[in-house]
């Protein structure tokens, strides 16, 4: 496994240290902003050394909240399963729930397992089914390490958190920032009230195209996830 070492001050909140007004009063921000700098530097440089060897990857996003008894816990599980089979990495954001099954799932078959964690009230400890485990100070570095690595996105249900992930993917690919990997998302059911809504809201506004609609493909088994990223993989001659 390799295992980055939490600084000291792990639990400090440095992204909320980062994103408040510059300047409190009496306090010189240029003593503090220009050196958090080499910190994020630093985060950047220990992301890329550790997942630049690691290989055609799939991130996995979904809620930190279900535990192992949730159906989109277990399917996560058989998805993560399959697609280390296949010979692809897994990348999760390295908490629990859905982020664990995704770690669980490459790590009971011997895949590579990747963790890219971070402290949050709903993440406070990396989950064990790790073989590369990273620790970030900084959100955005975090979600830096979960994009560049990986050849598609596999959406489970989730909150907050998830949808941020899911819609900075789909603005990455509708505006050719990445290439135009899958993004899947896992259960009709659970995304239909959405797409309903951005097809009369977001198309029907002209605030996006008919065509960004086909950008996501939306999925109801584990196979069929896995499935279509494989065999994209497979076609732009990442895997065998």
């Amino acid at each position: 496994m390799i295992q980055l070492r939490p600084p000291k001050d792990w639990y400090d909140n440095e992204d909320k240290e980062l994103l408040q007004s510059p300047c409190p009063p009496l306090v010189d921000f240029t003593t503090q902003d220009p050196w958090r700098v080499l910190r994020i530097q630093g985060e950047i440089v220990e992301g890329f050394d550790a997942l630049s060897k690691i290989g055609p990857a799939v991130s996995i996003f979904g809620s930190a909240r279900l535990d192992e008894a949730n159906h989109y816990y277990q399917a996560t599980v058989k998805m993560a399963n399959l697609l280390a089979t296949a010979g692809l990495a897994v990348i999760s954001g390295g908490g629990p729930g859905i982020m664990e099954a995704a770690n669980r799932g490459a790590f009971e078959v011997n895949g590579t397992s990747v963790g890219c964690s971070i402290q949050l009230p709903m993440e406070p400890i990396p989950n064990d089914y790790q073989t590369i485990a990273l620790k970030f100070r900084y959100f955005f570095v975090r979600k830096l390490m979960l994009i560049k690595y990986s050849s598609a996105f596999i959406i489970v249900p989730g909150g907050y958190g998830t949808m941020d992930e899911l819609f900075e993917a789909l603005t990455l690919v509708q505006t050719d920032k990445i290439d135009h990997f899958p993004i899947v998302l896992y259960d009709a059911n659970y995304w239909k009230g959405l797409i309903d809504w951005m097809q009369a809201k977001m198309v029907g506004e002209g605030c996006i195209s008919q065509n960004d609609l086909n950008l996501f493909q939306v999925v109801d088994t584990p196979e069929e996830a896995a499935r279509i990223i494989i065999e994209n993989c497979r076609q732009h001659q990442l895997i065998q």
